[in-house]
């Protein structure tokens, strides 16, 4: 008998392999357990809309509450898992209850990377990770008058704009030489150290924290950097990156390292049980490495390959096919909508087409001559022709991208039909 799906995790990657399931015709239980209280939530808009002025401080759901009734799906709220075990094949939870499954999908995401220098646990220091954290920063940033953001990735970045946007005086303190250095093109985060300027963002590159320092109320009141420079501070948005939460998986003798470890199915160790989205270390055929990504793409996709997997019964099926979707991903920072097709690597050869001083222009990355990946800012158009020639047939070669009058529109226009 079927012991039904038990998925662990309430984000975008969990919900998404229920849905999955049952809109692939899977008619045994299928249970979420959701280690917070609320109704599942869209973490992106966190940082972004969620913070806007004149906002309100209510999440997007993911899915509405009678999503779970119609669709038959258990969701188990304020729970978590604490232990799996294999051999019996269930998972215990933190309300003293075990769960059986036949198979277990384990979609656990990330959490925060924390500080640990000088005056790192002072009120008045936040991260921005949960719907709690996000309210937390809505309810201090009216009041907030000099604001320090630790850390030049997209959520720094996208955290800053709408701090600046509410008229704070805003500086981000970045330890690398430019900004979201790990993800974009050199070009690219050059480009975005400018444009955070023209915001009025003190952008301190090469400049990382050393200790804050408290004010006669205990509260923070400076972030002094590794330059030693003083900067005021009464609201401090830590983001300096997460780390995946395979402890579950590690205790319980699956294979981790940089995440849950899975293979082209994403399978564990362990073929009844499988890991999805952020923190699943998977094989990625384009690059041929194994890689962990944390995007909202990702963790849909992978979801559906699971549920695609487990329908196809593809643990006693090593032909099935791997997971090999394109990656993307995006970031809203004030104005500027980043958009990404593909994953760019330091050594690319690059290839501006548009025009940076209007903030519309795309950054094309080549590999070995050929069209790899493909940044774009305030051109939707551009990363949806990306994204088309990417995922396709077309193999566009630095030479035809530098032709006179060459667009990814056009380019992608003139693929075959699949």
């Amino acid at each position: 008998m079927d012991a039904g799906v038990v998925i662990v995790g309430g984000g975008q990657a969990g919900l998404q392999s229920a849905d999955s399931l049952r809109s692939a015709g899977y008619g045994g239980k299928i249970t979420v357990v959701a280690g917070e209280p609320e109704l599942p939530y869209q973490r992106p808009p966190l940082s972004k809309d969620f913070l806007a002025p004149g906002t309100e401080a209510s999440p997007l759901p993911l899915r509405g509450e009678a999503f779970f009734t119609d669709k038959d799906i258990l969701l188990l709220r304020g729970i978590a898992a604490t232990a799996i075990d294999r051999p019996c094949r269930n998972v215990s939870l933190d309300d003293g209850t075990t769960l059986d499954y036949g198979h277990l999908v384990l979609a656990t995401g990330t959490r925060n990377r924390t500080l640990d220098c000088a005056g790192a646990r002072l009120a008045g220091i936040h991260y921005l990770r949960t719907l709690a954290d996000a309210r937390a920063l809505h309810a201090a940033l009216p009041a907030a008058r000099n604001v320090v953001v630790i850390g030049a990735g997209f959520i720094g970045l996208e955290f800053a704009a709408a701090a600046r946007a509410r008229g704070c005086n805003t500086t981000v303190l970045e330890f690398a030489p430019r900004p979201m250095g790990r993800a974009l093109t050199p070009v690219m985060g050059d480009w975005f150290a400018g444009a955070h300027a023209r915001l009025g963002i003190g952008l301190k590159l090469s400049e990382g924290i050393e200790r804050f320092e408290a004010g006669p109320d205990g509260r923070v009141a400076v972030a002094v950097s590794t330059t030693g420079a003083r900067h005021l501070a009464d609201l401090v948005v830590v983001g300096i990156g997460v780390l995946p939460n395979d402890e579950l998986a590690a205790v319980a003798g699956l294979e981790t390292g940089n995440g849950i470890r899975v293979d082209g199915c994403l399978r564990t160790s362990d073929p009844a049980i499988l890991a999805v989205g952020d923190c699943a270390n998977f094989p990625h055929p384009r690059s041929g490495e194994r890689i962990r990504l944390e995007s909202v793409q990702n963790a849909t996709d992978q979801a559906r390959h699971a549920a695609r997997t487990i329908m196809a019964g593809a643990a006693e099926r090593p032909e099935a096919a791997p997971y090999a979707e394109l990656p993307w991903f995006w970031s809203t920072q004030g104005p500027y909508r980043l958009q990404m097709a593909g994953l760019a690597n330091p050594g690319d050869d690059t290839l501006v087409l548009g025009d940076p001083a209007a903030a519309k222009f795309s950054v094309l990355c080549f590999r070995d001559g050929l069209l790899a990946a493909v940044e774009s800012v305030n051109l939707p158009a551009d990363h949806l022709a990306a994204r088309k020639l990417l995922a396709g047939s077309a193999r566009i070669s630095r030479l035809e991208a530098s032709a006179q009058g060459f667009t990814l529109k056009a380019a992608a226009r003139a693929m075959a039909p699949v």
